[in-house]
């Protein structure tokens, strides 16, 4: 796939807009394409929509993020107490929270580069799958705007559903799957799907005028994925010294999870440690290496081991080149910028040797896996993976349940 290169005057509100430095900017000269008249395929429109947890741009909308993530049971279950406990701890943390986005330049840059991350995708959907074009961009986020209710509306007014049918996609942001972040927005999308449109009546040839999803829900070893997590790790091995290089240790770092979650049979660690293996693979193990976790949050057991813990008891090991690989994200926010790059590594004592791997962000390989594992996806005929449809073995949420059985249920052909 050839990637064109605009005319830079086009490319500056861009790079403006996602905060990035003059040498970030060139970089992106070669990732943003121009946009372009796209005919109606015989299929086609389609709605692409992102699922992530999203973050706040602002540091006044920090209040309001950290409220809905307290409020989610499925990220974070806080038992009974829920709807009490969790405002009392959002507004706890609220101030300390602000600061860490301040530090980062005043906001998450998530919702910038999700959508940018989209919008690409669609551009090369368009020319790769003609038949289902064009594709829309949507980005839906669980706890920030835009929200999955504004992104709801959106599809709604442009056209999507309201007795007029039409093809959407969630494709879920977290290549590996767990029913604290990719089920959680799923199940937010069946609720406001069935807020919306739950009532629809059907068209005169009898197909109901309701939106068609299907479901993008897990790629942990999707080859695209893997080729810009391993080249990203080359590139930083690279800034050390020949004679050190092989002896650096690689630190991949995903997001942990509460071990209540962990043994109610969620598949997240397991899909993580999958594209950690494959990953290694493709580097045909060049390193030795530790899959860690972070952003532990309150006094209940975590999976383990730490990140910032692992960091520190390697280096007074005496292992002091050690790189971390942000594994379970796709684009740099708040884990990356604040926790990885200021706590973990600034706090270290060897900023010189502790080095984080680019994130994925606006990557070329990576915008070019999303469009081919969207092609893929609208040509199978599947709704969603086998996996997606088997509970947990603990699970007890009537609310999952009824989600799944809505997006397994979905009919889809091939390309439709």
């Amino acid at each position: 796939m050839a990637f064109r290169l605009p005319a830079a005057s086009a490319l500056r509100p861009l790079t403006r807009s996602l905060g990035v430095s003059r040498s970030a900017s060139q970089q992106l000269r070669w990732l943003a394409t121009p946009a372009q008249p796209v005919a109606v395929g015989s299929k086609g429109p389609t709605a692409m929509v992102f699922l992530n947890m999203g973050g706040p741009s602002t540091t006044d909308e920090v209040g309001d993020f950290l409220s809905r993530l307290f409020a989610d049971a499925d990220l974070i279950p806080l038992g009974r107490l829920q709807n009490y406990i969790g405002p009392f701890i959002a507004q706890r943390r609220t101030p300390k929270i602000q600061k860490q986005y301040a530090a980062i330049g005043g906001g998450s840059p998530i919702r910038k580069w999700s959508e940018h991350q989209c919008a690409e995708m669609c551009k090369l959907l368009d020319e790769i799958s003609p038949e289902t074009a064009p594709h829309k961009p949507y980005v839906a986020f669980r706890y920030a705007n835009p929200l999955t209710e504004e992104m709801y509306n959106r599809l709604l007014a442009d056209g999507f559903g309201n007795g007029r049918g039409g093809r959407a996609v969630a494709f879920t942001q977290y290549p590996q799957y767990s029913c604290s972040t990719t089920g959680s927005s799923l199940n937010e999308l069946w609720k406001w799907r069935q807020r919306l449109e739950g009532k629809a009546g059907p068209l005169e040839d009898g197909k109901d005028g309701t939106i068609q999803w299907s479901v993008i829900d897990r790629w942990p070893v999707h080859p695209g994925l893997v080729e810009t997590f391993a080249s990203n790790i080359e590139k930083t091995l690279a800034e050390y010294p020949e004679e050190r290089r092989k002896d650096v240790v690689l630190l991949f770092s995903a997001h942990s999870l509460p071990m209540t979650v962990v043994n109610r049979g969620d598949t997240y660690p397991a899909e993580v440690a999958a594209t950690v293996y494959a990953v290694m693979q493709r580097l045909n193990f060049s390193n030795t290496y530790r899959l860690c976790w972070q952003s532990q949050v309150g006094p209940q057991p975590w999976l383990g081991p730490q990140t910032q813990s692992s960091v520190e008891e390697y280096i007074a090991k005496g292992q002091k080149d050690l790189v971390l690989i942000p594994i379970a994200f796709t684009s740099d926010h708040i884990e990356t910028l604040f926790e990885l790059d200021q706590e973990v590594i600034g706090e270290s004592g060897h900023v010189d040797t502790v080095k984080r791997v680019e994130s994925l962000n606006g990557n070329p390989i990576f915008i070019k896996a999303l469009a081919e594992l969207a092609k893929s996806h609208l040509n199978s005929g599947v709704a969603c993976s086998a996996q997606m449809g088997l509970r947990c073995p603990g699970c007890k949420s009537e609310r999952c349940l009824e989600s799944k059985k809505f997006f397994a249920g979905q009919k889809t052909l091939p390309g439709q």
